[in-house]
């Protein structure tokens, strides 16, 4: 690996990646857990550091974190779709609704191409349970339910083309939605009296050791473990 692409890789300027190289100077530890992520290597192969074993677990949830964003509507149109056409294992997406994804034909195109080679597992909230008619309240719409459904019959052709990709129903007090390709993510805070697209969101990536983001992976799939299949009523509501 060359010295350019391990900076892009950590998105760092080459010339800092030099100095570490040839001056021996030590880099920020959110960028010594990165390097070695990237590289393959236990962190401690590349530079020493006595204090490590009181610090690790903080400095290791922080560099999972690639960027906070303040809220969903900024966070860039197409990262979405990117990190799941990057996913060569898995692709998981906990939401209420996720109206966006479904209506986005590139994005529905993606998982169809994906959806042979990555296991795909879309778990959406029960349309008639009382979590769902609750975050309605709380959003001040009382419509969630409708945005179910919306984003259900937006997804019902791949119910038939696409049985590989997994759909399933959850009645969940939802904290956060979370859209997973691989060892990429993104968290969308629930936070009360606001819609999901003023709320924050976190990119990460795992990091072996890190914590962060296998918090929220096991949230998915204990969620996934208690939900359902969907049905036609689900759909139609008939």
């Amino acid at each position: 690996m060359t010295v350019h692409q391990l900076a892009e890789a950590i998105e760092v300027n080459p010339k800092t990646v030099e100095r570490w190289i040839t001056q021996g100077k030590v880099p920020y530890r959110r960028h010594q857990y990165a390097t070695a992520s990237v590289l393959g290597v236990d962190v401690t192969t590349l530079w020493e550091d006595d204090s490590r074993a009181v610090d690790s677990a903080t400095d290791l949830c922080k560099a999972e974190i690639l960027t906070a964003y303040p809220h969903r509507h900024v966070v860039p149109t197409d990262l979405w779709r990117q990190m799941c056409e990057r996913a060569t294992r898995q692709i998981d997406i906990l939401v209420y609704a996720g109206i966006g994804l479904a209506e986005d034909p590139r994005f529905l195109s993606v998982l169809k191409a994906k959806s042979r080679k990555v296991t795909i597992r879309v778990l959406m909230g029960d349309p008639e349970c009382e979590a769902v008619i609750r975050r309605g309240v709380d959003e001040g719409h009382r419509i969630m339910d409708g945005k179910i459904r919306n984003a259900l019959v937006n997804y019902r052709p791949l119910f038939t083309s696409h049985p590989e990709i997994a759909f399933r129903l959850h009645d969940t007090v939802l904290y956060n939605s979370v859209y997973r390709a691989d060892d990429e993510m993104l968290v969308n805070a629930h936070v009360y009296g606001i819609g999901a697209y003023l709320a924050p969101v976190l990119h990460l990536r795992r990091l072996p050791g890190g914590g962060l983001f296998d918090t929220f992976a096991n949230s998915v799939q204990q969620t996934w473990e208690g939900a359902r299949p969907v049905t036609e009523h689900d759909i139609t509501g008939a």
